[in-house]
Order: structure tokens, then C-alpha cells, then sequence
């Protein structure tokens, strides 16, 4: 069974800086497809960030420049670092690793950024 726990949300002013974390075992952050989306209100899911299976990042328009997605050589935790955080950045933000046979979600951490 894959765990994802994400953490690292919060309340930030407009221009600030948040960085996610999303922990799990097992090396799971190089054994698939893995990303970031997120949910705001009243709107769907989407992609934010990730990794391809063969490692290029992508960004969705709305974050290049902004967001930058990493994992550690342990590949047990991935990051998104958010800088330059706007209003409508705000939503809770999931990570997702899809290993073909499973598509795993963490519970989510809200990111609010206001002033």
C-alpha cells in the first residue's frame, strides 16, 4: 500500500514562498509518473507539476517561473518549491504518483495566499 503524506501548507502574502513536501517510501518517487495538482474552489483538479517516467520536469503556463519540483536522491519525498506566490495560487495541493497498476493521492495541504 502507498502512503503519500504531504505537508508544508499554509497562509502567505501575495509574493511569498511556500515548499511543499510529500513524504512516502520505498524509493516511490522514481518508480512511476508522480506530480503536483491542486483544487481550488469550485474549480477541477489540475496538473501543476511533475516528473515523466524518464525523469523531464514539466509546469503547467500558470507556475514556470514560479514553481520548481524536485525529489531527494532517495527518491522517499518530493518537493515543490512556490515562490513569488500569487491570490490565485490558492487551492489544496496534492501529490500523485501513478505506477500503471495504481494511482496514489495524498490527503492534501491548503495553500491560501493572501493579504
Amino acid at each position: 500500500q502507498v502512503q503519500l503524506v504531504e505537508s508544508g501548507g499554509g497562509l502567505v502574502q501575495p509574493g511569498g514562498s511556500l515548499r511543499l513536501s510529500c513524504a512516502s517510501s520505498g524509493s516511490i518517487f522514481k518508480k512511476g509518473a508522480v506530480g503536483w495538482y491542486r483544487q481550488a474552489p469550485g474549480k477541477q483538479r489540475e496538473a501543476v507539476a511533475g516528473f515523466a517516467i524518464g525523469g523531464s520536469a514539466y509546469y503547467a503556463d500558470s507556475v514556470k517561473g514560479r514553481f520548481t519540483i524536485s525529489r531527494d536522491k532517495a527518491a522517499n519525498t518530493m518537493y515543490l518549491q512556490m515562490s513569488s506566490l500569487k491570490p490565485e495560487d490558492t487551492a489544496v495541493y496534492y501529490c500523485n504518483v501513478d505506477l500503471g497498476a495504481g494511482v496514489y493521492w495524498g490527503q492534501g495541504t491548503q495553500v491560501t495566499v493572501s493579504s
